[in-house]
Order: structure tokens, then C-alpha cells, then sequence
């Protein structure tokens, strides 16, 4: 039997609007929308380079992904955004590799104090791509629905505090604020200070009060911070050499075409690049900087003992994490 002329006149139109849906340009496409959460202020490092990922985002996707910053801890702490990206409560967030760690355990290795030969050695381990994160992207994915889109140089990390510090019998009784992790709790009590535990949302806080006496970071964090305000010394140990991690929940990506994946995995390869090299370049300007607003400079010129610190640190470390982390080190150490 012929189908009636209304039906076959009604099928006809859905087929046009399915045709014409197709047709529609990018623009009139529903947006998607992802949070991105930090615990910086907007202005620094960190801060600067997760709002270049949303212009980006924004710009390679014709629209098609909107990427929305909350930093300075609006979305939650270290350990609460970490979290929240597991979750799939926020899209988004950075931390540190240790920080990630809570996650995936192996992750913490990376952020191991003298690990890496210089910051080329440090960026070629982070690379998304390489053996080592290739193997703990995997781990991460599975532990956590989590995936590390990709990691920028953060910066060298130094200790500050309000004496001059020169060995590490001279951090006898210091309290020093560490970052809440077994790794960066290790490293400061083997520099000689008591590690105290605090969020960095808590930290000028802890400093001004005196619950701690020092800290440690990079000096673009130390700069735009503004903790020369309550700091008086920056010791140039370099302990810490830094990759700032970007992680992306896994539901999310996956959600995407691979189109969008391959505009957003272009996006993060370009904000690296520009991060890392923002990063590098003003180290030294940054360092001079806070000289101006008064903080005494103290490296290996001024009496500083590099070795002294790098001997009680590795040793410290591979008492307690060598075991653990032996295999992954060796990874790091052969990549080239």
C-alpha cells in the first residue's frame, strides 16, 4: 500500500531539518562549558597561564568549548581541586606533581628534589608524550579519571625566611611551611627546619602570625605574592626543580570528538610553550626584582652550601621514597 501523501509530505520535512541541522555553522552549536580551578592569584604565573588556555580553547574551537578560571582557591584547596577534577565536579584545575600524587601515587616521584639535570631535562620528562608520562598518564586515567593534559615549567624552588640561612644546621627549630605531601614534608625536614603543613591559601596568614617562619617556592610565586612582605632572606637552594601539572577529568575528554581533542590538545601544546618560556626568561628579572623591595639574596656567592643541602636532601629522600620510586627514577634519569 502507498503511503498518504500527508505522511510522505510529513517525512520529507524531518528529513530537511535533519539535513538542515548538520548544515548549521559552528557558532550555533551548543557550547560546552568546563571550569578550570586553582589556587593562584590571577595575575602570577600560574594564574596567567590557565586564562591563556581558555582564550585559546576559545579560539582553536571556533567557541565550541568555553573555559571559565576561578582562581585563588574560590573552587577549594590543594587537595579539595584534585579532587573536584576526579570527581568531575570542575573540568580543570593545576597542581603539583605531589599534589597529583594523592591521586596516583607514582606521581609524587616527580617532584622529587634533585632530580633533574636542568629545565630541558625537567620538560622532556613532562612531556605528554614521553615513556614516563605516558606510563603514569595511564595509571592516572585508572586510579582517578584523571589525565594530565600537559605540564609547564613552574620555576626552581627556594627557601624563604626572615634569617639569613646558610647550612642546614641553621633552619635548627625553623618552622617552614611545606606543601601538605609526604615528598615536600621530607624535603624540608631533611634541609634541617621543622615542616609545618599549610595550604596556600593559608600561607601569608601562617607567615604573618609567625605559625611559620619561612617557606619555599619559585620566585615568580614569592614576587606576585608579595611574601617579601613578611620575608626577608631567599636562599637560592634550588631544591625543587617544578613542572606545574594541568589535569583534565577523563569523562570530559572522553566526551569530546576527536576533533575538539585535537584543537584542545594544540591549545595546551601552544600555553606551554608560552608558559614555560614566560617562566624561564623573567627568573633572573623576578629575582632582581625582589632585591628592590629590600630581600637579601643569599646563593652559593654569599656563603650559601649547596652541597651540604643536596647531600641531607638525597639522602633523606632515597631512604624514604627510594624503594617506592627506584624504577621510575631510573626512567627520568635515562630519558634524553
Amino acid at each position: 500500500m502507498w503511503p498518504s501523501l500527508a505522511l510522505f509530505h510529513r517525512r520529507s520535512l524531518l528529513a530537511l531539518a535533519a539535513a538542515s541541522a548538520f548544515a548549521l555553522p559552528a557558532q550555533a552549536q551548543k557550547t560546552l562549558e568546563w571550569r578550570y580551578g586553582h589556587m593562584n592569584p590571577p595575575g602570577s604565573a600560574a594564574g596567567m597561564q590557565a586564562q591563556w588556555l581558555a582564550e585559546e580553547v576559545a579560539k582553536r574551537t571556533n567557541g565550541g568549548i568555553k573555559v571559565t578560571v576561578y582562581p585563588s582557591s574560590q573552587l577549594g584547596k590543594l587537595q579539595e581541586l584534585a579532587e573536584a577534577v576526579s570527581t568531575g565536579t570542575i573540568a580543570l584545575s593545576h597542581n603539583t606533581a605531589a599534589a597529583i600524587g594523592s591521586l596516583h601515587a607514582p606521581f609524587a616521584a616527580l617532584d622529587t628534589p634533585y632530580l633533574y639535570r636542568d629545565v630541558d631535562h625537567l620538560m622532556k620528562v613532562m612531556d605528554v608524550n614521553s615513556p614516563v608520562m605516558k606510563q603514569l598518564n595511564d595509571g592516572l586515567v585508572k586510579d582517578a579519571g584523571v589525565r594530565v593534559l600537559y605540564a609547564y615549567y613552574f620555576g626552581t624552588r627556594h627557601l624563604t625566611t626572615n634569617k639569613a640561612v646558610k647550612q642546614p644546621a641553621d633552619l635548627a627549630g625553623q618552622k617552614i611551611r611545606a606543601i601538605p605531601f609526604p615528598i615536600y614534608m621530607t624535603t624540608v625536614e631533611a634541609m634541617g627546619a621543622v615542616p609545618v603543613p599549610v595550604d596556600w591559601s593559608e600561607v601569608p596568614t601562617a607567615l604573618a602570625t609567625g605559625k611559620v617562619n619561612g617557606q619555599e617556592n619559585p620566585v615568580n610565586v614569592v614576587l606576585s605574592s608579595k611574601l617579601y612582605e613578611s620575608q626577608s632572606h631567599l636562599m637560592q637552594t634550588g631544591h625543587i626543580m617544578n613542572a606545574q601539572v594541568i589535569v583534565v577529568n577523563e569523562r570530559s575528554w572522553q566526551s569530546l570528538s576527536p576533533q575538539l581533542r585535537e584543537q584542545v590538545s594544540a591549545a595546551a601544546a601552544e600555553v606551554r610553550r608560552k608558559a614555560t618560556e614566560m617562566v624561564r626568561g623573567q627568573e633572573a628579572a623576578e629575582t632582581e626584582e625582589l632585591k628592590k623591595h629590600k630581600m637579601t639574596i643569599i646563593g652559593p656567592a654569599e656563603g650559601l652550601d649547596l652541597a651540604a643541602f643536596r647531600s641531607s636532601v638525597r639522602k633523606a629522600v632515597d631512604q624514604k621514597f627510594g624503594a617506592q620510586y627506584g624504577n621510575l627514577y631510573k626512567a627520568i634519569e635515562a630519558t634524553r
